[in-house]
């Protein structure tokens, strides 16, 4: 990935790929825009990537408006293609296309998006609904979402994303606490900084819980669309903010925190839970959003629109630290990239068999 900040689409993709590279049964090339520089450290392609010619914003316009570059100009001849977010490149009409469908947040939250960032999902909807052969969802209220905004029913595949798990040691807790210069004990929020993150609630509900809590680590990018919420941070007591952090210090970031608070306004599946349950850290996070679904019963489940369900909720995860640390991971094993993999290769066989739309 060559975003200096991967979201979850890119880190999903990385791990996808890392997972694909090492069958026997499936050859992957891929596909980027093109780019200069290294890769982003830590998520770095374990797959061959060619790029087209033209990258960026223009490379997204020219796909959905021309149908060009098509990428079999950089790849070749290939069996089928897969767009592993709902913008996918132009291809010929002839070659099967299976597109990855996080979540369709642009129809139900607009405010959370651009002039240009909605109207660019728009048309890539409609592109998608036209071509794909199949469309994979991560998560079932995903599909859901899908099926009732006119999809196909049976051109839908429920395939969930999976966590890499690397335990961290205690010395490599102490090591990235000493790092970021974090206390002995803390809460921890992992994301991007923008307005569907409920970030200023869950602001809200730390400081409701005053001293009573451990402080609140904000790790992540900055993003958009929240021009208060710095200047929130930055006046709110008992909070550091850290911001990007380090793939290969995360799961130590993770491993030292009390617990996880992600209670996300809305996620296509919601990586830092499963990330967090895989260390054996306690999760607060959204009751009626993929989160809840992804938390499989092993979370503390909040209103993300009430500061009092948030602040309560952190509450009874610090009260039950062991058993969810216990149920956490024992719900992270279930969940691998290698059976995502095997899913993903199924549709392949099946997108090649059906043909192009």
């Amino acid at each position: 990935c060559w975003r200096e900040t991967p979201g979850g689409t890119g880190i999903a993709a990385v791990e996808l790929g890392r997972a694909l590279a090492v069958r026997d049964d499936v050859d992957v090339i891929g596909v980027a825009g093109r780019h200069r520089g290294a890769a982003t450290p830590g998520y770095e392609p374990t797959v061959a990537v060619r790029q087209l010619p033209i990258g960026g914003p223009l490379l997204v316009e020219a796909s959905l408006r021309l149908g060009w570059p098509r990428i079999e100009s950089a790849s070749g001849p290939v069996d089928v293609q897969h767009a592993t977010s709902i913008i996918p490149f132009a291809s010929s009409a002839q070659l099967p296309l299976v597109v990855t469908v996080h979540d369709l947040a642009f129809l139900h939250h607009p405010q959370f998006f651009t002039a240009r960032g909605r109207r660019v999902f728009a048309r890539a909807l409609d592109t998608v609904k036209r071509r794909a052969t199949l469309v994979l969802c991560s998560s079932r209220a995903t599909l859901d979402d899908c099926a009732a905004n006119g999809f196909d029913s049976d051109r839908l595949r429920l395939v969930p994303l999976g966590v890499r798990v690397q335990t961290a040691s205690k010395t490599q807790v102490a090591e990235a606490r000493a790092k970021l210069s974090l206390p002995p004990e803390y809460l921890l929020f992992v994301g991007t900084l923008e307005p569907r993150k409920n970030l200023s609630r869950l602001l809200d509900a730390h400081r409701l819980l005053g001293a009573a809590v451990p402080p609140l680590v904000i790790a992540g990018a900055a993003g958009w669309g929240d021009e208060d919420l710095a200047s929130q941070v930055a006046a709110a007591d008992n909070v550091i903010f850290v911001g990007h952090v380090e793939s290969h210090d995360l799961p130590a970031l993770y491993a030292g925190a009390t617990a996880l608070c992600y209670p996300s306004l809305m996620e296509g599946f919601g990586l830092p839970v499963l990330e967090a349950m895989s260390q054996g850290t306690p999760v607060v996070t959204s009751i009626g959003t993929s989160t809840e679904e992804v938390a499989g019963g092993a979370a503390v489940l909040v209103d993300p629109l009430s500061v009092e369900s948030i602040a309560e909720g952190i509450r009874d995860a610090l009260s039950r630290r062991s058993e969810l640390s216990q149920l956490g991971h024992e719900r992270a094993k279930g969940a691998t990239w290698e059976a995502t993999a095997s899913l993903v290769v199924r549709a392949y066989r099946d997108a090649v068999e059906m043909g192009a739309r």
